[in-house]
């Protein structure tokens, strides 16, 4: 992934000033962890916003977004437009939280995007690494009764329209903190959308927000709200 976005020199340009934003925040001696991961979701916003507006690209919303907070957001995964087409959309809606992401991506050459932006990585081969992992959630939660949590069930990006099985950290981290459940379905295939970014003429994307799932059977759960949607 991070080889395919250095393609893109807007993007890279923008995110190596938004890594000096991200740092002064992450830094900061003076504010408390609520503070700071609202600062760095507006931040990231605000970053999703430009590459948004630079691609002309316009996002449909289909469904309700909740109102309340203390949520945790189930994404599918096609490409690295996922998460700056969702922040965008939680701009609008006051949302703040952080993403659940790959270890490797806080290593990469572009990893202190990742590392100082709000966001929790996770190593799922590293079983004392996830005890910690699950206290770091936990304990943000704690601080910050306001805080989202958006994760991919399926754990990495896929190139196919069939699911991936989905990993098992989302019901866990649902279920230990009590977490509703908001299943969500980006209706294109966003790789091939950023393949042929900028457009000339709007780019409509369509995202599907559907009610709350039960975090028991996650997958199935989210089976049966995608397959609603292509019915429909």
């Amino acid at each position: 992934m991070i080889k395919k976005l250095f393609k893109y020199p807007f993007m890279v340009k923008l995110g190596f000033k938004y890594i000096s934003i991200f740092k002064r925040t992450y830094h900061h001696p003076f504010i408390t962890h609520r503070q700071a991961y609202k600062q760095l979701s507006l931040d990231r916003q605000a970053y999703s916003k430009s590459v948004i507006d630079y691609f002309n690209i316009k996002i449909k919303v289909v469904g309700t977004i909740p109102k309340n907070n203390h949520k945790l957001y189930a994404i599918n995964h096609r490409s690295l437009l996922d998460i700056i087409v969702m922040e965008n959309i939680f701009s609008q809606h006051n949302k703040s939280g952080l993403w659940i992401a790959k270890e490797e991506l806080f290593t990469a050459v572009y990893g202190d995007f990742f590392k100082y932006s709000g966001n929790i990585s996770v190593d799922i081969q590293n079983k004392k690494g996830l005890i910690s992992f699950f206290k770091k959630i936990k304990l943000a939660l704690h601080k910050d009764k306001d805080l989202n949590i958006y994760i991919f069930p399926e754990g990495e990006r896929n190139k196919n329209t069939a699911l991936l099985p989905f990993q098992s950290g989302a019901s866990k981290i649902a279920k230990s903190n009590k977490l509703d459940v908001v299943p969500v379905y980006i209706n294109d295939e966003l790789e091939n959308v950023l393949k042929h970014a900028p457009y000339k003429k709007k780019k409509i994307i369509e995202v599907h927000f559907g009610d709350l799932i039960q975090h028991n059977e996650l997958q199935n759960n989210y089976i049966k709200f995608k397959q609603r949607i292509l019915n429909d």
